[in-house]
């Protein structure tokens, strides 16, 4: 007799994600698995899978369920675990409220890339769905002093090499065309500056702190948006315009249009780091477990 798994399916501008809730982490989700799953044509099809378990009962989160009940165990496209996505963790609170776990306002959410708080803004549909705005704090930026160069199609960028938890370089480029198609990762030099690979972010202006940007996500290939990427993106361009908030002591906010929407980025004078922008389920349903095993064997 087959079993069948719950799954769901969520997006937060355009970046999406399958969804398996697995409260007491009893489903055996290798990376050959997720991968699986997150195949767009012979899976369900995702940037990403968010692994949806209690902190208590996974190895990796048990030391953070005392600040986090819950744990998101994220996984990319290829199946590979991250340290985090800004943007998984939005559509992960707004899953935890569909379900019932937690209501409008402040919650914790345990990642690899540390506990990180949430704040779900009330607001609902006329059919009745969640539709307000989430805001993840996001830490602070760590910002290495490498010297970092990325390249596409013969032409090169200085970068600003960003940690988010996860790491990125940050290129300020005249036309985001010259991105290429970033299906393979850009290359960037020295190698040494991120030996577990990088997301490259190609930045372009819009106007007074507003910024456009188009990212090669490390494991996913190009996706429509990253919440972390847009993050160390803003923290990229105050330090370029002069605008360091640790420093100027004022909030530096930027709005960063990605492929699939738009984000807000606040950066306050302790350093710590705000998103802002929408999450969506879309559809839920269940998939068999026999056919996930048959397509791994």
């Amino acid at each position: 007799m087959s079993t069948r798994i719950a799954f769901l399916k969520g997006h937060g501008t355009e970046n999406d994600f399958v969804i398996v809730p697995d409260p007491e982490n009893v489903i055996d989700l290798p990376p050959a698995a997720a991968a699986v799953l997150c195949d767009r044509r012979a899976g369900i099809g995702g940037d990403g899978l968010l692994h949806v378990v209690r902190s208590a009962a996974h190895p990796e989160a048990r030391d953070m369920a005392a600040e986090a009940e819950w744990f998101m165990d994220y996984r990319n496209g290829d199946g590979s675990v991250a340290e985090m996505c800004g943007n998984g963790v939005r559509v992960f609170a707004r899953y935890l409220q569909r379900a019932g776990y937690v209501t409008e306002g402040d919650l914790a959410v345990a990642t690899r890339g540390g506990v990180k708080t949430v704040h779900i803004a009330e607001s609902m549909s006329d059919s009745g769905s969640a539709t307000g705005d989430i805001t993840v704090g996001m830490g602070r930026a760590l910002l290495p002093e490498d010297d970092v160069v990325v390249s596409v199609d013969g032409r090169s960028w200085p970068a600003r090499n960003v940690n988010m938890g996860n790491p990125h370089a940050v290129a300020f480029v005249a036309d985001l065309a010259h991105a290429g198609d970033l299906y393979s990762p850009p290359p960037y030099e020295p190698a040494t500056a991120y030996p577990d690979g990088v997301n490259v972010e190609f930045v372009v202006d819009r106007g007074p702190g507003h910024v456009a940007m188009r990212v090669h996500e490390r494991g996913s290939g190009e996706t429509r948006s990253c919440g972390t990427g847009a993050c160390a993106v803003a923290v990229a361009t105050a330090r370029r315009d002069g605008a360091d908030p640790t420093v100027t002591g004022t909030p530096a906010t930027y709005t960063v249009d990605v492929p699939g929407g738009t984000l807000v980025i606040t950066e306050r004078p302790d350093g710590e780091i705000e998103m802002t922008g929408p999450a969506v389920i879309v559809a839920e349903g269940e998939f068999d477990a026999g056919w996930l095993e048959g397509v791994l064997t």
